[in-house]
This record gives C-alpha cells, sequence and structure tokens, in this order.
C-alpha cells in the first residue's frame, strides 16, 4: 500500500516546461563559436589561429589544434603611382636637358672645336663652360665685343628655357691686386654678374639668374703651368634640372681636350 502512494507520487510529479532552454543554450553557444571562428579564419594570424584551436579542441574534447588551412589570398605587389610618376619625370627631364645640351653644343660649335668651350650634361643640369679669354681681357672684368655674340646666342636659347642658371666665375691661384679687385674673390664674382647682367639685357628673366665668385678653389686643371691656369681662369654657366638626381656624369659626345 505504501509502495503504491510512493509510485503514483512520483508519477503525478508536473512536467518541466523549461528544458528546452538547456538545448537552446547550447544551440546559441555552439552558433556563438562558429561565427567567433568564422570571424578569426576571415583575417588569419598564424598564431592566434593555432591558440584558439588548441583552445576550441580542449573545451570540445577534441584532440588538439586543427589543420592550419591557408586562407590568405597571396598579396599582389600594386604599382606605386608615386615613385612611376617620379621616375617619369626624371626621364622627360633627363631627355629635355640632352636636348638642351645638344642645342648649346651645336650653336657653340666653332668655340668647341677650338678648345675653347666645354658643354657637359650630368645630375646638376648642364653647364656651358667658357675660357676666360673669349670672354675677358687679363685682369679685366668688362665683356670684350667678341664674346657677346657667344653669349647672347646662349641667351637666344635660355630665353625660350624655364630653369634656373648659375653663372659661376673662376680664376687661377695667380694673385692680383689692383685698384678694381683687391683679390681673386672680386674678379670672379664681378666676371660672374657681367655675363648674369649681359643675360638680363637679352631677355632671361632675372629671378631664374644667380652670380657666384670661386676665385682659384675649384680648379678643372693644374695651377702648375700656363696650359693649366689658362683652363682654370673660365665662367661656367649651368643651367639647373629641375629634377636632379644621383648618377654618374654623362658626356655628351665632346672629343677629348
Amino acid at each position: 500500500m505504501q509502495n503504491r502512494r510512493a509510485r503514483r507520487k512520483f508519477d503525478d510529479e508536473p512536467e518541466n516546461h523549461e528544458r528546452w532552454l538547456i538545448s537552446y543554450a547550447d544551440f546559441i553557444t555552439l552558433l556563438f563559436a562558429f561565427f567567433v571562428v568564422m570571424y578569426a579564419i576571415s583575417s588569419v594570424n598564424i598564431g592566434k589561429y593555432r591558440v584558439f584551436s588548441d583552445a576550441l579542441g580542449d573545451a570540445f574534447g577534441g584532440a588538439g589544434s586543427a589543420q592550419l588551412i591557408n586562407t590568405e589570398v597571396p598579396s599582389l605587389p600594386l604599382p606605386n603611382v608615386a615613385i612611376k610618376r617620379h621616375a617619369d619625370a626624371v626621364r622627360k627631364e633627363k631627355e629635355h636637358m640632352t636636348k638642351l645640351a645638344q642645342d648649346l653644343l651645336s650653336t657653340l660649335a666653332p668655340l668647341v672645336k677650338e678648345g675653347k668651350v666645354r658643354v657637359t650634361q650630368n645630375s646638376r643640369g648642364v653647364s656651358v663652360e667658357i675660357n676666360a679669354s673669349v670672354l675677358f681681357d687679363p685682369g679685366d672684368a668688362r665683356l670684350t665685343a667678341e664674346s657677346t655674340e657667344a653669349l647672347r646666342a646662349v641667351a637666344s636659347l635660355l630665353r625660350s628655357d624655364s630653369h634656373n642658371v648659375q653663372v659661376e666665375g673662376h680664376t687661377d691661384n695667380q694673385p692680383i691686386r689692383n685698384a678694381l679687385f683687391p683679390s681673386n674673390w672680386e674678379l670672379s664674382a664681378v666676371r660672374a654678374s657681367s655675363v648674369v647682367r649681359l643675360f638680363v639685357d637679352a631677355g632671361v628673366g632675372a629671378e631664374r639668374l644667380t652670380a657666384v665668385g670661386y676665385s682659384s678653389n675649384v680648379p678643372v686643371a693644374s695651377n702648375d703651368d700656363p696650359i693649366g691656369r689658362a683652363r682654370n681662369r673660365r665662367v661656367a654657366v649651368t643651367i639647373l634640372s629641375g629634377i636632379p638626381e644621383t648618377v654618374t656624369e654623362i658626356p655628351t659626345g665632346l672629343p677629348n681636350q
């Protein structure tokens, strides 16, 4: 009788209607884990992936980390637009400067042939080196009548160009001292200024021009003999490149002098 009452009490126990919450919670947990895994493999970090995989294996009773699948799309090097544009600009600038050098060579051909003018091109730009004997009397900074024709021919090319121009005066190492020039510094600077003044008078924009005197500090030949000293007495007109680059000197086909 007592057993029958106990069985009836157990059978009459009310049904639990919230048992589904356990299955629902398990499903949500698995769904959350699935989305976490999908997010993780969307940008794979190998170290973090292995740690995460090991943790999931331990949590779900697996056998350790899963085999790593490479989901990364190989990154192809994209062309650097800035570098390409700079390279194109350098190429065009070099072509322009080479054309300018050839025009100067052609314009000054007689003086080039006599060895009194040299035209060179390098990373700095195009330089026209004119022997001082072509431009000035000894110890003087006034341009001779014969020199103005050659300089005006150079100026005609510079007028149609937009590059800045630096005019450099150079002397030999022989000291000079007179009422006009206490030293070679003054002589070299005034000679460069005389050329600049002629260029301005010929229509070259003054804002593009610079005059520099170097005295005897930048020789191109030995000052131990008259030939070398004559070579060092010069004026260099340099058309400065708008995009300078570090390169070795580029010959322009001048004969050895």
